[in-house]
């Protein structure tokens, strides 16, 4: 037996996610299915993270043990072979038996792309949040530096997580602006569920006056999801990063 490690990106816009539903197709699904067919037995795929229906990754990392003898690097193309052309292996690699690709992560970066601009871009649909009002982004850039440090982000978390432990360390939160397009970068220790497009949508609705401007730290010590802003969309998010 040996565990090898796979890194993976996929287009999200499909699939109900990472995990394995019984409503719908997922990425894990077409993995898991995708090395069987290489291994020849019901392999378990132990996932770094779960993604909603519609997220992006542009690096997820899973594991499996496995008594498969194909070799690591001829791994990545034997799947795709079987995986559809929305996900894509890159990289396989024998690591120790008892990593775990999530429990051994240290951290993890997402991106969230915002289109803003007056009119639709069919190249950047699914792909990004259509935004078509004006955006600040030194403004925003100054908001969500607020969310640098290590605090209880309950105003930040869905209220169908069962997580009773809500603190969580972010060490990186920018803005960035490229023509019409706005990558904000969030870094951290972990995240809750839905936090990172709760975070995006309270910087959305400071640009539209819904929430104070300099109020973030506010929010956090409040605790409370209803201060807090909408949920953005999930299709303009990405795990972009993880680390060991």
């Amino acid at each position: 037996m040996r565990n090898l490690l796979l890194t993976l990106r996929y287009d999200g816009t499909h699939f109900h996610g990472w995990q394995i539903q019984n409503n719908g197709d997922t990425v894990e699904a077409r993995v898991k299915a995708a090395f069987n067919s290489v291994s020849g037995k019901s392999e378990n795929i132990i996932g770094c993270s779960r993604t909603d229906a519609g997220v992006h990754a542009n690096m997820f990392c899973c594991n499996v043990r496995t008594d498969c003898t194909v070799p690591a690097d001829k791994i990545p193309n034997a799947l795709n072979f079987y995986l559809p052309e929305s996900i894509s292996v890159y990289d396989c690699r024998e690591v120790d038996f008892d990593f775990h690709a999530r429990f051994n992560a240290k951290g993890k970066e997402y991106v969230y792309l915002i289109y803003n601009d007056k009119y639709r871009n069919p190249f950047y649909e699914n792909k990004a949040l259509f935004y078509p009002y004006p955006l600040d982004v030194n403004e925003m850039n100054k908001n969500a530096k607020d969310f640098i440090g290590t605090f209880d982000f309950s105003a930040f978390c869905s209220a169908d997580s069962e997580v009773q432990d809500k603190v969580r360390e972010i060490s990186e939160c920018k803005a960035e602006k490229d023509g019409n397009l706005i990558k904000i970068t969030v870094r951290g220790n972990g995240f809750l569920y839905n936090m990172v497009r709760i975070m995006v949508g309270t910087l959305l609705y400071i640009q539209n006056g819904k929430i104070e401007s300099g109020t973030i730290p506010q929010i956090i010590e409040s605790k409370d999801r209803n201060r807090a802003g909408v949920t953005a969309k999930p299709e303009g998010l990405y795990l972009n990063k993880v680390f060991y």
